[in-house]
């Protein structure tokens, strides 16, 4: 880990905007890297953000009085803050870094600069920004593709000699290029137009671009969305293609963990030994004290022997701290949300996942759609078996029976075994048995 108080001199005030002891154009690079974990660095951590695996964004630099330093980073130093911070503040976590379609450093800017304030002012979740940013980079290759650059700002800008028409021409010979590469549905090709057309509106807004040449879209594609209509979610054959390539216990409880007990990417990664409850008369849990819709539990149906194979791999370490997934950081009990999407990621890009799924990219998001989605063709599958008794209560809704004739836990159970049997299936493994 870095140490934030690294000697040396640097600028004594606590942000950019007041006139710091040297001016910032007598401030090597050195300088500047001091000055960041001097101040940046101690801000940055009061808001719960470790720098030295999470950049922080335009906006959160622009809000903390830190406008100066970036924009004197790009004036004097010829450095972007993205390319700053991979270099000389987390040189490792550079490695994992987002992969632009371009290497055109104005343009990564305008475009994570776009990102981060569709986060702050529409309340976006990371995985929300993280869709976002993966549709902008397909739009971002098409137009590379089809223009033989990925200067995106170069034909809009308030200063550029470029008729608006020519600029409006490199859009539309972008999505030419992403119709007839005939690898995306017309609902994900019109999401990419979407976002785009409001990339250039924010350009505009921001008088950095004199105008939008993805605003007459619609009118020039009809793209058929009618038959898209349900929530993006792993299927089977996905699930088994990520078992297929898991290699260590830690990535085998991540799979399971996502998508055999639908966990939270964040919760996977404070899973700790202490949450697991083998002890009561029902089934193996989970207990979460604080949970996003307040304090809940989890029943494991199924990977309880991946479970217990990663918690043996684990007592044998010394000085264990009890985290499922310890960190190997100094200043970490556990990964982060980060790491989980990231080695998620990895897993997907090694089974050969689609790049897309009904216009998501795979992500540990779609892992919890799928357990969601076992779960409602399990209520299915149990009101289905019902008929019978339903017929024979004289009733023609079998769902009249699990409410009002079979018992609280004769309900649970069936629920329960179902479940067990679907998730086995997709796991291909046995069906484990539990006596509740």
């Amino acid at each position: 880990m870095s140490d934030p108080t690294h000697p040396g001199e640097t600028p004594d005030t606590a942000h950019d905007d007041a006139p710091p002891t040297r001016r910032w154009t007598e401030q090597d690079l050195s300088d500047m890297q001091q000055y960041f974990w001097r101040h940046i660095a101690s801000d940055a951590g009061a808001d719960g953000i470790d720098v030295e695996t999470e950049k922080p964004t335009y906006s959160w630099l622009d809000d903390n009085g830190y406008r100066r330093f970036v924009a004197a980073l790009r004036r004097h130093h010829d450095q972007p803050f993205d390319e700053f911070w991979s270099s000389l503040i987390a040189p490792d976590a550079a490695a994992w870094d987002y992969d632009w379609g371009t290497g055109d450093q104005r343009t990564i800017e305008a475009l994570e600069h776009f990102l981060d304030r569709r986060a702050s002012r529409y309340g976006l979740s990371e995985s929300s920004v993280d869709t976002l940013r993966y549709r902008l980079n397909g739009y971002v290759r098409a137009f590379k593709l089809a223009n033989d650059h990925a200067r995106l700002l170069a034909s809009v800008a308030r200063d550029s000699d470029t008729p608006a028409y020519e600029a409006v021409d490199e859009v539309f010979a972008a999505f030419d290029h992403l119709n007839e590469a005939n690898d995306r549905s017309d609902t994900t090709i019109k999401r990419i137009a979407d976002i785009v057309d409001s990339f250039y509106s924010h350009l505009v807004s921001r008088q950095v671009a004199a105008t939008n040449p993805a605003g007459g879209l619609d009118d020039e594609f009809k793209w058929d969305t009618t038959t898209d209509g349900d929530t993006p979610a792993l299927r089977t054959e996905h699930v088994q293609a990520l078992m297929d390539v898991v290699k260590t216990p830690a990535d085998e409880l991540l799979v399971i963990a996502l998508a055999g007990w639908g966990l939270r990417a964040n919760e996977v990664a404070a899973l700790h030994v202490n949450q697991i409850d083998r002890d009561g008369d029902d089934v193996p849990r989970i207990e979460f004290d604080d949970r996003k819709n307040g304090p809940g539990s989890v029943s494991l149906l199924y990977g309880m022997e991946v479970l217990d194979d990663r918690l043996a791999q684990l007592s044998d370490r010394t000085a264990w701290n009890g985290y499922l997934f310890p960190s190997t950081r100094d200043d970490a009990a556990h990964i982060s949300r980060q790491t989980v999407w990231r080695r998620f990621r990895d897993l997907a890009d090694t089974a050969g996942l689609p790049d897309e799924i009904d216009g998501e990219r795979p992500s540990p998001q779609l892992c919890r759609r799928f357990w969601y989605d076992r779960y409602s063709e399990t209520l299915q599958d149990v009101i289905a078996g019902l008929e019978d008794i339903a017929a024979e209560q004289g009733s023609s809704d079998p769902e009249v029976v699990l409410n009002n004739y079979l018992s609280e836990d004769r309900a649970r159970r069936l629920r329960r075994d179902a479940m067990r049997e679907r998730l086995a299936a997709a796991f291909e493994a046995q069906v484990e048995t539990a006596d509740e």
